[in-house]
């Protein structure tokens, strides 16, 4: 289980934090002073209070006060020539300045750089660095005046104290800020497989440096040259790692240097301690500043190739999402080009059935209207009861031709305007009643041999008006269009597969072939009796286009006619 600490001691501990962490990197930077000399060729506490206050916040900046301020105390405290008065206020100055010197550069990243992070790009990079010049430079001229107020220092050393302490300072901000920033940004060192050769190279070439300025075995020129060639493995590091690893190398690389060269060994010796301070300074400036950009510029190349990369991703999958929504589009607009010519052709369909409907009903329902006046007056004329008869047999012949005209009209209406209608059909008993309404429906004498087979075991759903309108036609077309000797109607009647394959045969006058294709169009006679509109097998045909079935005819004039449904079950 997590710890959170309680909000009014968040600030408490931040202070404490900055004032321990502060010490103990001072007690460092004197650690690594030369010997019987105050001294320092890299001050850690300015690296460590400028990265705290940018990570923790400017409210810990009391911790970067008393830390400085015991820090110092400690460092003159054995400073027997200083009375207690100067002594503590030296010590304040300097953590005055010190104070100072990191709310300014905090307040210059935040305000200037604006990234708490700035080794993200190379312009970034080149602003901290300004501002560690700077920053430095606040520092060490404040404590310069405090040791020079309190006459620690004389006038002729005021300028070289400053230098010294401005430059210690910014090797401490360049060694210390950027490993610590890097490692609170959880900057990960990540190293693929193929730069495990290349890092155990890297190691094995500065063991080999350090055992040859060790063991002296070249001559003091090539020695003291030596330590530069660090540069080129750390450039490497900047640029084949990352930036964590790179100035993990160079810090790495700058204690040891210190380290050695305060212990008078390594290239760095010079005839005085300043001049060997400053060399040693002037290299780990270098190799830091060197480092540090170096790492910015590969990481800002490598953003940027990420950058590219997720564009062209993004371009892709634009470009992918554009094509499908134009293939959608085209798709779209196909459908609608089919709908519409689909429309257009029942527009015209239409058209041509509304032409002939038009002429077709003027004719034919004038025309037995016609008849039954013109046998009407002749009725009225002849005075033969005998004539008189066959007058009205006549007239009754024109009127159910007329009703047959008329229902097979409204029945093409209602096909055409009513909804489908799902109901459970049984063929046997739709067929009798078929059957049994033909019977009187029309006007031919005589019995017909029916034979009806119907295999149905299961139920099937279709629509019934329909069902009815088509059986209707069909049979009563074999009926009109009987032969004289023994005609015969055979109906069978399967169900498979939600499928009913209905076959009806008679034996009657069949269908010239030279007619076949036509026989289902509106108003189509193949013969010129008379005897009917020319709409019932178009009926048959129209209300089976809504069934989505669909219908087989075959004849043989003089032999009969077999008509072929196929409907399928309404789901």
């Amino acid at each position: 289980m997590k710890y959170k600490l309680p909000l009014e001691y968040k600030l408490d501990f931040k202070i404490v934090l900055t004032t321990v962490l502060y010490y103990l990197s001072a007690r460092l930077g004197y650690f690594l002073a030369f010997h019987d000399t105050t001294t320092l060729p890299a001050w850690p506490p300015s690296g460590i209070a400028f990265a705290l206050i940018i990570l923790l916040g400017r409210s810990s900046w009391p911790g970067i006060t008393i830390g400085a301020m015991i820090a110092n105390l400690m460092a003159f405290w054995n400073n027997q020539a200083l009375p207690q008065h100067t002594l503590i206020a030296v010590s304040s100055i300097i953590a005055a300045g010190q104070t100072l010197e990191t709310l300014v550069g905090n307040f210059l990243v935040k305000e200037w750089i604006k990234d708490d992070y700035p080794f993200k790009s190379a312009k970034n990079t080149f602003r901290f660095l300004f501002v560690a010049l700077l920053m430095s430079l606040i520092g060490a001229f404040v404590g310069t005046m405090g040791l020079f107020v309190n006459g620690v220092i004389n006038s002729s050393d005021l300028i070289k104290s400053c230098f010294t302490w401005w430059v210690g300072n910014v090797v401490g901000i360049l060694l210390f800020t950027p490993f610590i920033l890097t490692v609170a940004a959880r900057r990960k060192l990540i190293i693929h497989t193929n730069q495990v050769w290349e890092a155990g190279i890297f190691i094995a070439s500065i063991l080999g440096i350090y055992s040859l300025i060790r063991l002296g075995y070249f001559n003091s020129t090539l020695i003291d040259s030596l330590p530069y060639l660090l540069i080129p493995f750390l450039l490497w590091l900047a640029f084949r790692f990352s930036l964590l690893a790179a100035i993990s190398g160079a810090l790495i690389s700058s204690l040891i240097s210190i380290y050695f060269t305060i212990h008078s060994s390594g290239p760095f010796i010079q005839s005085s301690a300043s001049d060997t301070m400053l060399l040693l300074q002037i290299f780990i400036g270098v190799i830091s500043i060197s480092t540090i950009v170096l790492s910015a510029t590969v990481t800002e190349r490598a953003a940027a190739q990420n950058e590219l990369k997720l564009f062209n991703v993004n371009l892709e999958n634009m470009v992918q999402e554009r094509t499908k929504a134009l293939n959608d589009e085209i798709d779209t607009r196909k459908v609608a080009e089919d709908k519409l010519i689909k429309t257009n052709m029942e527009l015209s369909k239409r058209n041509t059935e509304l032409d002939n409907f038009v002429y077709s009903v003027s004719h034919d329902l004038r025309a037995p209207i016609a008849s039954v006046l013109g046998l009407i007056n002749l009725a009225k004329k002849d005075k033969d009861l005998t004539m008189k008869n066959t007058y009205l047999e006549k007239i009754n012949n024109s009127a159910l031709q007329q009703d047959n005209f008329i229902r097979e009209i409204l029945d093409q209406s209602r096909n055409s305007r009513l909804e489908i209608k799902r109901e459970e059909i049984l063929f046997q008993p739709l067929i009798d009643e078929t059957f049994n309404q033909l019977k009187f429906a029309t006007a031919t004498g005589g019995e017909v041999e029916r034979i009806i087979n119907v295999n149905q075991t299961g139920s099937f759903y279709s629509d019934r008006w329909r069902l009815k309108v088509i059986l209707n036609n069909i049979i009563s077309n074999s009926i009109r269009y009987r032969n004289g000797r023994d005609p015969v109607i055979k109906i069978n009647v399967e169900i498979t597969e939600r499928k009913a394959h209905v076959e009806i045969e008679d034996n009657g006058r069949g269908i010239p072939f030279e007619h076949l294709d036509k026989v289902c169009q509106m108003f189509y006679r193949a013969t010129d009796d008379g005897a009917g509109s020319g709409l019932g097998l178009y009926i048959v045909k129209e209300a089976m286009d809504k069934l989505h079935g669909s219908i087989n005819i075959k004849s043989e004039e003089g032999k009969g006619t077999i008509v072929k449904l196929e409907i399928p079950e309404l789901l």
